[in-house]
């Protein structure tokens, strides 16, 4: 089963800028969200994972929150990328290496992943590092 271009990306603006898909889904749950979660993963988290699921854990590590919008995400055909930089805090110890991150729906815990991807290159974080991907370096594909 393959999905039609122009739904894929009717199907990546209802998730990431909360566009309606005419006379299909619309965005007007009592409480949509308004954030997604970004986190970072020394492996991949996989299908069956949460955000959890092979987490980054260096010290000072958080999740960053990016608005679901248009100022969030830059949606184009099937994929979408990061509109903005995303910084992540700075180690202040330990130490992590990331090679794939989620968007995902909680700030902490076991939050639902909506979608993963493999970063471009593998990131090693040590103290004083600061993770941070600049606009377009993020981007999921839904094909």
């Amino acid at each position: 089963m393959s999905l039609g271009n122009t739904f894929e990306n009717d199907l990546m603006k209802l998730i990431f800028n909360g566009t309606a898909i005419t006379s299909i889904a619309d965005n007007a749950a009592s409480s949509p969200f308004t954030q997604y979660y970004i986190s970072l993963h020394t492996a991949d988290p996989g299908e069956a994972g949460d955000q959890t699921t092979s987490e980054a854990a260096y010290t000072s590590y958080a999740r960053v929150a990016v608005n679901r919008n248009s100022g969030g995400w830059t949606v184009s055909g099937a994929s979408a990328t990061n509109a903005a930089t995303i910084s992540f805090p700075a180690c202040t110890g330990s130490s992590s290496t990331v090679t794939y991150f989620a968007i995902g729906t909680a700030s902490s815990g076991a939050g639902k992943i909506l979608l993963s991807g493999a970063l471009s290159a593998s990131l090693a974080i040590s103290s004083g590092i600061t993770p941070q991907f600049a606009a377009s370096a993020l981007t999921v594909t839904a094909d």
